[in-house]
């Protein structure tokens, strides 16, 4: 019988080099309270958000992208002809096909690159991540781009009181490598599908199209909404587990992280994290939300850059990084932090 050969990879990964690009539009509550009758008070005290950006018609999904990529390839200090796979980790890439992720390879100038996008809500760029370490690890490809890019702006109903004032706009990217030690944890990732209805679309396209044969102009468009109570009461009594699952899989205990780096989707659930796992008091815990926002599968990568250019962590540090979303979807994994620009 005929044997398949079988391709070998690198046995450490790390995360070689990190990017990110943030609107230039700053975004106040002031400016989103008024169609929900809110004010600026009530905005922080329900979700740490003191600004966000909003991306213009300019910014795209597919340019904020590329400008992030470009940072991180230069940051990781490798040439774009050593990247063979692109991941693209987006739930507002507002075409079903074809996917984002070859025209951003093009653009970047790959040529023949394996490119695509992949759609787990706000834990994208975690599953990302995961799936590109072990794409180098297996020998599939030498170095992966994995992005993290949302435009949530266009999906958000700016009357729906649950998420007017929450989701933002920006794009994060990172190269990931061969390494001489283990910079990329195992990933502890799942789902739990009894709570899709918690972060979902408000209908789905044919619907939509069937509203407007009846109502024409009057057909309202599929928005982004959530149910805060269900999501808030999920994430703070199924995360603590992830998240030491995470750390124990990568051989380690809360004493050795350096940081935190959760998804930024309120700042209750991330101060609510921080405190159950007991986290030391040297470990730096991100909050970039309250400057950016909830960005989705952007906020991690968004989230770690902050953290950098603050001085709050350094390249080297061990971090936890945990993601949650739509679907309802998660993943964990703890890294060494990057190399930015």
């Amino acid at each position: 019988m005929a044997r398949i050969a079988q391709t070998t990879g690198t046995e450490h990964t790390a995360i070689l080099g990190l990017g990110v690009y943030r609107p230039t539009r700053v975004v106040t509550n002031d400016e989103v309270a008024g169609p929900i009758d809110s004010s600026d008070e009530w905005i922080r005290s329900r979700s740490g958000i003191n600004t966000r950006r909003f991306a213009s018609d300019e910014e795209t999904i597919q340019s904020m992208s590329v400008a992030a990529a470009r940072d991180a390839i230069a940051a990781a200090g490798v040439q774009v002809d050593q990247i063979d796979c692109v991941i693209v980790a987006t739930s507002t890439h507002l075409m079903l096909t074809p996917a984002v992720g070859p025209r951003i390879a093009t653009e970047l100038g790959m040529t023949g690159s394996a490119a695509f996008d992949i759609s787990a809500g706000c834990a994208g760029f975690c599953h990302a991540l995961g799936m590109a370490s072990d794409l180098v690890r297996g020998g599939t490809s030498k170095h992966v781009l994995v992005i993290g890019v949302e435009k949530l702006s266009v999906t958000v109903d700016f009357t729906d009181r649950a998420t007017a004032f929450l989701f933002a706009d920006g794009a994060g990217a990172v190269i990931v490598g061969p390494s001489a030690e283990q910079g990329i944890g195992p990933t502890v990732w799942g789902s739990d599908g009894t709570q899709h209805h918690a972060i979902r679309q408000t209908k789905d396209w044919v619907e939509f199209f069937d509203e407007i044969e009846e109502k024409g102009t009057d057909a309202v468009r599929p928005y982004l909404t959530m149910e805060g109570t269900a999501v808030f009461r999920w994430a703070a009594h199924s995360l603590e587990k992830v998240c030491r699952d995470a750390i124990d899989r990568a051989g380690l205990t809360t004493g050795d992280l350096d940081a935190m780096i959760p998804h930024q989707a309120n700042g209750r659930i991330i101060e609510i994290m921080a405190r159950v796992l007991e986290l030391p008091e040297h470990c730096a815990l991100a909050n970039d939300i309250e400057d950016s926002g909830n960005t989705s599968a952007a906020s991690v990568p968004l989230a770690m850059e902050a953290l950098l250019r603050k001085g709050e962590s350094k390249p080297g540090d061990t971090a936890l990084l945990i993601a949650f979303g739509a679907g309802l979807s998660y993943a964990a994994q703890v890294v060494t932090m990057p190399a930015w620009k």
